[in-house]
């Protein structure tokens, strides 16, 4: 199993991660996965005293995120660091024009790996973003976020990390109604919330 006593885990990302937390207070967890996953992990294990710290922030693409690293990662000390970045890198093309590039992306994330790794014997999940077709929507995105995906499966063998399979989890779960799980096609509703904790979960050797 991923956790250890005394973990600090630290979650990261984008708008998904942020999920509506309070940023002025630092304790707060936001609304969706991170919520589920403290309030699961500290009734399952109330011994193991763990710690948990969301710093999501709406918006933000991986290179963002390297931007802040220093405060909003490291300083808190993690021995747990879980990433979910990347769909913000795809959505900028096609809403502002800002492409960025595959090779971009992984010189980015690559990059906060190695950070983190240099700062201390810190164990890595990582969740892949995803994107669903919901009718009425214009998510024709496959072509440039496919290779973000596999950047991220690649960087998690390259780097002995968890991964977390959330684009073909989501999609799988979608057939039916996608809007069910993520209205947008990118924001989870509560059940899709529910569906990313279940399955960091699973990834973490817990269910």
């Amino acid at each position: 199993m991923l956790l250890q006593d005394h973990d600090i885990i630290v979650f990261q990302g984008d708008s998904i991660t942020d999920a509506g937390r309070d940023r002025t207070d630092s304790e707060s967890l936001g609304h969706g996965y991170p919520l589920l996953l403290a309030s699961a992990l500290g009734r399952l294990y109330p011994e193991k005293k763990l710690t948990f710290y969301n710093r999501g922030i709406g918006g933000d693409r991986a290179t963002d995120l390297q931007s802040r690293w220093e405060e909003d990662a490291l300083a808190l000390k993690p021995t747990v660091l879980s990433l979910y970045i990347g769909i913000n890198d795809t959505w900028r093309r096609y809403d502002e024009g800002e492409e960025t590039t595959a090779e971009a992306f992984e010189r980015s994330y690559r990059d906060l790996l190695d950070r983190t790794l240099a700062a201390g014997d810190v164990r890595l999940i990582l969740l892949e973003p995803f994107v669903l077709q919901v009718p009425g929507l214009d998510r024709e995105w496959r072509s440039d976020l496919d290779p973000k995906i596999a950047v991220v499966r690649k960087l998690a063998r390259e780097y002995g990390a968890r991964l977390v399979p959330l684009d073909g989890l989501f999609n799988a779960a979608a057939l039916a109604d996608p809007a069910y799980w993520a209205a947008d096609g990118v924001h989870p509703t509560p059940a899709g919330h529910a569906l990313i904790a279940e399955a960091w979960m699973k990834a973490a050797g817990i269910r």
